[in-house]
């Protein structure tokens, strides 16, 4: 079984878990314990899948293509639901509903610069830029509440930069720069991986015994 359905299969137990008894939560871990790498794997894999449908949002507004826009759009918020399933098994569902809301209105600015930028509206463009910056705060309040390895300044910055890279894509595939696009879609996609393993290595450190083989440093 490959890394991402093992993941999958364990996270659908765990909400039979949930479902089944309505006192008792049973996490993920509980019922089939998910290897590091396993985990890994799969957060990246979602980080990247957000990356692929934002450019695509971007890439159909610039286009004017609504039919595909609107596709894009759905995708975009499917995997920011299943990035926050992620943390379900560690968290419950409470903390999921919050993180999917955060992510969404991360991505709400994010398309917000976009639709300012096609139509050459500053003043929006700023408006979306300031509403990026306070989501990035929420978020990075919201998970360094929940984990202490992941300090509130560590995911700032983390998430900052990921906003800039969204930002410089968006202004080259609206000026037709593809070549410095490619470029940046390259960091951008390196720059996700760290966010992914940032994530990951904190949940190892708080649930060391969920994880088989990892150990605290």
């Amino acid at each position: 079984m490959s890394p991402i359905h093992r993941v999958m299969a364990v996270l659908v137990l765990a909400v039979v878990g949930l479902v089944g008894c309505a006192h008792e939560w049973r996490s993920a871990a509980d019922v089939n314990p998910l290897s590091a790498a396993d985990m890994k794997a799969v957060m990246r894999d979602l980080w990247s899948g957000h990356n692929f449908w934002i450019r695509n949002v971007v890439l159909d507004n610039t286009t004017n293509n609504r039919r595909a826009l609107d596709f894009a759009e759905k995708a975009v918020v499917a995997n920011a639901k299943q990035i926050a399933r992620m943390f379900t098994p560690f968290y419950g569902e409470a903390a999921t509903e919050q993180l999917f809301t955060l992510l969404v209105e991360h991505y709400g600015a994010i398309k917000a610069y976009s639709e300012a930028t096609v139509a050459g509206n500053k003043r929006q463009q700023d408006a979306a830029l300031a509403d990026y910056a306070s989501n990035t705060d929420k978020i990075a309040a919201f998970l360094s509440g929940i984990n202490r390895y992941l300090p509130k300044d560590t995911v700032r910055d983390l998430f900052a930069a990921h906003g800039n890279h969204h930002v410089a894509l968006i202004n080259e595939l609206q000026e037709g720069d593809y070549a410095h696009e490619a470029e940046t879609w390259q960091v951008m996609q390196q720059h996700v991986y760290a966010i992914a393993d940032a994530l990951t290595t904190a949940l190892e450190k708080q649930f060391p015994a969920k994880f088989p083989g990892f150990h605290v440093s």
